[in-house]
């Protein structure tokens, strides 16, 4: 009988001992998190630069993780398993503790990209290219370290990965072809998120994304265009906002001949600047201008000509233009004309007995 409290007592002792060492380094961790954390936010917000909140933010979540890999691994020290299975355990943890490091660190360059790229480059900071090539090379370098630390030599794999690359180059020709060609395209800003631009294939659209193979634009219906980056270098594109996002458009109208064309420019240069200064998209500081074209047959034609803040917003201020006019056209008695096809129905008409 004491033979089998005395064994009950030692696998009760080898199975709590670890037990509590796991459960006081979570706790520990989880108060050291809580007051540490608490207090990082705090000192964040008073600080100009962006980093802290970054690093924090990407931390705080793992922090735990790394606390219970951590009691785990002291648990198992403090166990009565065979070295080997220690061994084995804290290997297991090391690599499970290296990659959540390395996925933590490639959070934070890509944040980091994002965020302080946007301040000298729209470009670098809003499209995807540059946080993807970010986070594979820290993903790559993790692996290393992995094997490094698993006792496997880096230095074969390395010269394997410099013979193969050629193979690897030619056999991923289209998809290099396309990383480059995304990364000439953020590079030169020819081309950057949010412009509105026009392909020489008629599709049109604001940029939505720069990716490492393709470019991808958002077409007024709001369905979306897949064009290789390649295609994009080598295509003939407008960009509406360079040099810069407002443009400026014109309306053709067409005015009987005996109108007042003193009468009708004031009145077309009163309701365009009403447009531009109550109209979204307007640039209310832009004096239209009014320029008669041409005696047409049907009156004397002219155009308006305006300036949109972008190229998206022409739709709109046309609407408006042309609504407002049209009324103001009518109070005024200003006649707008149409043409009007005359047939003479003597000289047509099929004689008795005549030909055709």
């Amino acid at each position: 009988m004491h033979h089998y409290i005395a064994y009950f007592e030692a696998n009760t002792l080898t199975i709590i001992t670890p037990l509590i060492v796991f459960l006081s380094i979570v706790i520990a961790g989880y108060i050291v998190r809580k007051v540490i954390f608490s207090r990082l936010l705090a000192w964040s917000k008073t600080t100009k630069t962006n980093i802290d909140d970054i690093i924090i933010e990407a931390t705080k979540g793992p922090f735990i993780i790394w606390c219970l890999m951590l009691g785990m691994f002291f648990a198992l020290k403090s166990s009565q398993l065979s070295p080997e299975m220690v061994r084995v355990s804290g290997k297991i943890l090391m690599v499970l503790g290296i990659s959540s490091v390395t996925l933590v660190l490639a959070q934070i360059s890509t944040s980091a990209i994002r965020i302080y790229a946007s301040r000298f480059s729209t470009t670098l900071g809003t499209t995807t290219l540059p946080q993807n090539i970010a986070r594979v090379v820290i993903i790559l370098l993790g692996i290393l370290v992995i094997l490094n630390s698993l006792g496997i030599s880096i230095a074969p794999i390395l010269a394997t990965l410099g013979v193969g690359g050629l193979a690897v180059a030619l056999a991923l020709q289209d998809t290099l072809a396309n990383a480059f060609a995304g990364l000439h395209i953020i590079v030169t800003r020819q081309i950057k998120v949010g412009d509105y631009v026009k392909l020489d294939s008629g599709q049109e659209g604001y940029v939505m994304d720069i990716g490492w193979r393709t470019t991808q634009i958002r077409m007024n219906p709001n369905n979306v265009v897949i064009v290789p980056n390649v295609k994009v270098t080598q295509s003939v594109i407008i960009n509406y906002h360079l040099p810069t996002k407002d443009v400026i458009f014109d309306v053709a109208l067409t005015v009987h001949g005996n109108s007042d064309l003193n009468k009708v420019e004031q009145v077309c240069l009163d309701v365009a600047r009403q447009v531009l200064k109550t109209i979204s998209g307007g640039m209310p500081g832009f004096e239209p201008i009014v320029r008669f074209d041409a005696f047409a047959d049907s009156g004397i034609t002219l155009k308006v000509i305006l300036r949109a803040s972008e190229f998206g917003s022409i739709g709109l201020l046309k609407h408006e233009f042309i609504r407002l006019i049209h009324s103001r056209f009518v109070q005024e008695k200003i006649i707008i004309p149409y043409p009007v096809i005359a047939i003479n129905y003597d000289q047509e008409k099929v004689k008795q007995g005549g030909a055709l």
